[in-house]
């Protein structure tokens, strides 16, 4: 079965409310989308939302390569061979992830419907559901403590808190949290770069009786080694965010002594499904546990994310709400979500069904 048309496009998707991290305050995203038709009728769909802060693209340089001559070039290649398409495109894209997972999101789609199974399934699912956690920005007290019991009576009870700002406000928040919920609700922490090698110490010195499962990329990237002077057990709840970008990064984060016991892995950073799972096998034997992620993104890349995740046994964390505060999407369907908990759908490909 072959590829007919290809057709890329640019949508602005407003969030319902904006919010702050360590380095800048996001109100509306721009993502990527590229339609891959075949001869059948069928289409599949990839999106993408790479952070030119992180990989280096933007969704702007990203549809200009989904325009491309090389792109174009793709109609008439046999969707049966989509492996040797995303490694072809690789070659042809090596700096531009935002571009490649656009492109290998799509492809899987087409193939899956293609097939008429889930991709979850092709590659042999291993996990049924997990929760996800949600996102509160970096705020005062008060706020984080509102923005908290919002998605408690929503059914969520996994929170990350982006922190990074001011260590001793960030204490404050995690500390607070728990004297409210106790142990009804998971706290992860995403520092985002923003503390020195004494700021997190004085943060986990702080915390320490707050019971937090993990924090993500506490150091700038760079620094990763000096993370090998905080103790074994420590390191193990540490997590690689933007020091993880793809497979070669992935394997030499993976020797030992390892400064991070988890990586988070993002479509948007390694360049889509195949990549990621790339990463997957990687930290498998090295007893590296993995956590999803994501930025703002449509339903579309969100699914894919979960049908890579649910694929890998050594899959731990989810932190796929990056759909969740979009006043709009171009989709519906690709997962489940029910009281924080989720889950693909049983439909062919990602599961996405196109709105009007």
């Amino acid at each position: 079965m072959r590829i007919k048309s290809i057709r890329a496009f640019r949508q602005n998707l407003a969030l319902t409310k904006p919010y702050t991290i360590a380095y800048q305050t996001t109100s509306e995203v721009e993502n990527v989308f590229l339609e891959v038709e075949l001869e059948n009728g069928l289409m599949g769909l990839g999106a993408a939302n790479p952070s030119l802060e992180v990989v280096g693209e933007s969704p702007e340089q990203a549809h200009q390569n989904l325009q491309s001559e090389w792109i174009a070039g793709l109609v008439g290649r046999d969707i049966r061979l989509f492996y040797t398409l995303i490694d072809e495109a690789h070659q042809q894209f090596p700096n531009a992830p935002g571009t490649l997972a656009a492109l290998d999101i799509a492809l899987h789609d087409a193939f899956g419907q293609f097939l008429g199974i889930p991709i979850v399934q092709f590659y042999g699912q291993k996990i049924r559901s997990l929760p996800t956690s949600v996102t509160i920005g970096i705020m005062n007290v008060a706020d984080t403590l509102a923005e908290a019991a919002g998605y408690y009576s929503l059914g969520f009870r996994v929170l990350k808190v982006k922190t990074g700002l001011d260590a001793a406000e960030d204490c404050e928040r995690i500390i607070k949290l728990r004297e409210v919920y106790g142990h009804s609700m998971t706290i992860r922490v995403d520092a985002n770069q923003g503390y020195s090698l004494a700021d997190l110490q004085r943060f986990l010195t702080a915390t320490r009786s707050a019971d937090v499962e993990l924090i993500e990329q506490p150091l700038p990237v760079g620094l990763e080694r000096e993370l090998l002077s905080l103790p074994t057990e420590i390191r193990h709840l540490l997590t690689a965010d933007e020091s993880l970008k793809g497979p070669e990064m992935a394997l030499k984060l993976a020797h030992q002594p390892q400064s991070f016991g988890i990586y988070n892995i993002k479509l948007m950073k390694c360049g889509g499904i195949k990549a990621a799972l790339d990463i997957a096998t990687i930290a498998r034997p090295a007893n590296i546990s993995l956590f999803w992620g994501c930025n703002d993104e449509s339903r579309v890349s969100i699914a894919a994310a979960l049908h890579a995740a649910f694929a890998c046994p050594n899959t731990r964390y989810l932190d796929l709400d990056g759909s969740l505060d979009l006043a709009e999407d171009v989709v519906s369907g690709g997962f489940i979500l029910e009281n924080g908990i989720m889950r693909p759908t049983d439909g062919a490909g990602l599961g996405l069904t196109r709105l009007s």
